[in-house]
């Protein structure tokens, strides 16, 4: 870049003033879906966010928030936090996740790439573990990624494979672990039949094994730890397929929850356990549920649990799953090189921000925001402030979780005239709508709305500019449905509760008395996405985007 004269320098905007202060709110997980009783958004108390929707029309709109328009494969992938940040912040669109993993494999620029080669040099004497969850949801993993990974590293060497399998039920439909299960099988008999002894080793369910997140349990990593490492589990069974149809037959247990097995040989012996010398690879290309597993097989001092024994291995993960900390050290799959995004351009234009969430979604709203870059751009004009969030609990439980401690710190903030750009993130329409809990993402819902009326209260009294919009959808719609659009019923008659995030777009709202008069969405970008905002918000400050950037939703029209 600094070879072709390239300059941080912001062309001035030629209709629209700098130095008014600027919030920009991000409600995480909600989106905009048909009214009716599975829409905690419509059900919720929600004056605020109801009064800009009904509101100027020119300053309501809706915005794609999953599947290409922010990098992902296709549009029947559901946005993330991650990468709806990702796009919020870096004003263009980057493969992300998924996409990078698909081209690699299609390329085969995976098998050429380093943390390949890494754990290639286990394949002659060790046993390759891949460890992830079995799914074609999206969203943490792929099993047709596993195919093509268990094809390319078997010919490439790879003579004793065991996978260690997370069955779903939360990114796809209850019970579809089993026609999973099938299929893998099915392929690890072809291995089988070309002299590769590769089987499934271990399993269990996501919510109950491995994949916590946020530190929230670490007992969870421990029960897949036991299974996957020391091929210890209170279930064994001879075959996968009959572990999952067995253990679903337990009382109140779904896809989500299967209690951990191992998979075990005439003797009685585990088939898999992780030994030294092996290679493991954990195959989910999304994060957040995979960091704590990462660091108990990466890190020599670990105090989380007891690991009994911490076998000498060649670890890598499918992507590298936190830029921060380098963890994993070694990965198949580079991510995307983000650069130059609209915090650091705006900071380096002398606008002061401050940035605030509370510990679930504080990451999303400074690290995800600039292009997967910790730390300030520059710490004379910048402040980021985390509020712990409530540990050791569902956010069910605690619905308002810290929603008005974010809406407390952002007020203030934007009274003290101190910041340019006042941005935050409301987690609670998100983690409570994960939960499943309908009355309590109702009630997390309300609480969100109160702490956007703060800040909208605090931007009317200096005189400010709002932007309030959203990463993806999740609590607007909370049952899953069937391919009319009715909601799914269960065995028993019951609804299933849809607990991911949904492909439905999300709102962006531009208001405030600092908005200058003639300023309204344009009408000719019916397909605008989440990249869109940080030209927005750039001319908001007063700035024209970069001309790389995805184009701006405003327009200033003379009145």
């Amino acid at each position: 870049m600094g070879s072709s004269g390239f300059s941080w320098k912001l062309n001035d905007h030629p209709k629209l003033p700098k130095g008014k202060t600027v919030a920009m709110v991000v409600l995480d997980g909600w989106g905009e879906a048909h009214a009716n009783q599975y829409n905690c958004i419509h059900i919720a108390e929600t004056p605020t966010m109801d009064s800009l929707k009904t509101g100027a029309p020119e300053k309501w709109r809706l915005v794609k928030a999953h599947g290409k328009a922010v990098g992902l494969p296709t549009d029947d992938d559901m946005g993330n936090s991650e990468v709806g940040h990702n796009a919020l912040g870096a004003g263009r669109i980057f493969a992300q996740g998924a996409k990078l993993v698909d081209i690699a494999l299609e390329t085969g620029k995976i098998y050429d790439g380093e943390g390949f080669n890494y754990i290639k040099e286990s394949f002659a004497t060790g046993t390759l573990h891949l460890i992830g969850l079995l799914s074609d949801g999206g969203v943490h993993s792929r099993i047709d990624q596993l195919q093509l990974l268990l094809k390319g590293a078997s010919e490439r060497g790879a003579k004793r494979i065991r996978v260690h399998i997370l069955t779903d039920g939360r990114d796809c439909l209850d019970g579809s672990s089993v026609g999973f299960v099938e299929t893998l099988e099915n392929d690890l008999v072809k291995l089988r039949e070309k002299g590769i002894d590769a089987q499934i080793a271990s399993g269990g369910g996501r919510m109950y094994v491995t994949m916590d997140r946020y530190e929230n349990d670490w007992e969870v990593v421990k029960r897949g730890w036991d299974a996957q490492v020391l091929g210890e589990a209170p279930h064994k069974f001879n075959n996968a397929v009959e572990a999952v149809k067995k253990l679903r037959e337990i009382p109140n247990i779904s896809d989500q929850y299967l209690p951990p097995f191992v998979i075990v040989d005439d003797s009685g012996k585990s088939v898999g356990p992780i030994v030294d010398g092996d290679a493991v690879v954990t195959l989910n290309f999304r994060a957040d549920r995979m960091v704590m597993l990462a660091s108990a097989l990466e890190y020599e001092k670990f105090d989380k649990f007891d690991r009994v024994r911490f076998p000498k291995i060649r670890y890598a993960g499918m992507l590298q799953y936190d830029g921060e900390l380098k963890l994993p050290n070694n990965y198949l799959v580079s991510p995307p090189e983000i650069d130059r995004t609209s915090g650091e351009y705006l900071v380096k234009n002398s606008i002061r921000t401050f940035a605030c969430s509370e510990t679930v979604k504080f990451g999303h709203v400074t690290f995800f925001w600039n292009g997967n870059r910790s730390g300030y751009f520059d710490n004379k004009l910048e402040e980021y402030v985390e509020i712990p969030s409530d540990s050791g609990i569902t956010f069910n439980v605690q619905p308002k979780m810290k929603a008005l401690e974010i809406g407390e710190k952002a007020r203030d903030a934007i009274l003290s005239r101190k910041w340019d750009q006042v941005r935050v993130n409301l987690p609670n329409s998100d983690m409570v709508g994960h939960t499943g809990d309908i009355n309590a993402t109702i009630v997390a819902c309300k609480a969100a709305d109160q702490a956007v009326k703060m800040i909208l209260d605090a931007i009317e009294q200096v005189g400010g500019i709002y932007v309030v919009t959203a990463d993806h959808g999740n609590a607007e719609d909370m049952v899953k449905r069937n391919k009319k659009g009715e909601p799914l019923l269960d065995k028993n008659g019951n609804i299933q509760i849809l607990t991911s995030h949904t492909l439905e777009p999300v709102p962006v709202a531009i208001g405030g008395p600092g908005l200058a008069p003639g300023v309204r969405f344009r009408t000719d970008m019916p397909n605008g996405g989440l990249a869109n905002v940080a030209a927005t918000v750039m001319n908001l400050h007063g700035f024209e985007a970069p001309s790389d950037y995805e184009t701006t939703l405003i327009e200033v029209v003379d009145k």
